[in-house]
């Protein structure tokens, strides 16, 4: 399993002077650890730009320096070697991880003139059959699994869900693995317990919250608060076929502030997993 990934992700020298930000480099690193915790091959995609213009490189577009026939060349030699790696490999990569605006390895948009605009790099558009994804969608897999944990299948509903998302490639942090889960503990662990849930919902890059029963649970109404205010991505699970009202499954305060599915099954697809569903 692997993916191909932009080089200035784990080289970041690799991109033009002075673009790149603290929160680029934030967004690197988490996808080099999401890698890591997955045991995913890098395998880092030659850099163009580099090759062509040379490293220290100011800012520009396409237009500006690379519309070049001498470029258009190393883009076929370039093009030529991965396809390459990628039958040595003999199984195609997961993806590619770009990184947004890149003249050569931009995935949802490109400078390709002095105006940013939608649509792959100059090098990722040589690779229409494989799936890219910008690399600040592909850093976001930490998740926390918001729902009610109580009895014992809740709590070994909750475990499958973990395990799913586990298969594709998510990190999941469950309340009901942290602290003394009986009705007899202290006070001081409930404060501990509050405080490490925290941490993990300000540390999550998404919640995922199980919303069954004729209402939600309370304590999952709250996590999902929390997160919707702190400006965290929602996906809430509703299997319970029961509704409140003709546009309304359980409660609209919820429902409004996440995307809502309604089998297990379809949350790897909301939650942008790039295995296939039955993975």
């Amino acid at each position: 399993m692997y993916v191909l990934i932009a080089p200035c992700i784990e080289n970041p020298a690799c991109r033009a002077r002075g673009i790149t930000t603290d929160e680029d480099l934030r967004h690197f690193r988490r996808a080099v650890e999401r890698c890591r915790r997955f045991s995913i091959d890098m395998v880092p995609l030659p850099c163009p730009e580099t090759i062509y213009l040379g490293a220290d490189r100011p800012p520009g577009s396409y237009l500006d320096r690379l519309a070049t026939p001498a470029f258009a060349a190393l883009l076929d030699r370039l093009e030529a070697e991965v396809r390459a790696v990628i039958r040595e490999r003999r199984e195609p990569p997961l993806a590619i991880v770009g990184v947004d605006s890149s003249p050569a390895c931009g995935v949802t948009a490109t400078y390709h003139s002095s105006v940013k605009q939608p649509g792959r790099g100059a090098f990722l558009a040589r690779f229409p059959d494989i799936p890219a994804v910008d690399v600040k969608e592909f850093a976001c897999h930490r998740i926390y699994l918001a729902g009610p944990l109580f009895s014992e299948a809740e709590q070994t509903y909750n475990l499958v869900l973990r395990d799913l998302l586990n298969a594709h490639l998510f990190d999941v942090y469950l309340p009901q693995e942290v602290g003394d889960t009986s009705h007899t503990r202290c006070r001081e662990e409930h404060r501990a317990i509050f405080a490490q849930h925290i941490q993990a919902l300000r540390d999550a890059d998404i919640v995922v919250a199980v919303i069954d029963g004729a209402d939600a649970d309370s304590g999952t109404s709250w996590e999902m608060g929390y997160a919707y205010a702190h400006g965290k991505r929602l996906v809430a699970l509703r299997t319970d076929f029961r509704v409140v009202g003709h546009h309304e499954r359980v409660n609209l305060m919820l429902e409004e502030s996440a995307a809502v599915v309604t089998k297990k099954e379809d949350l790897p697809r909301a939650l942008g997993s790039l295995l296939p569903a039955s993975g």
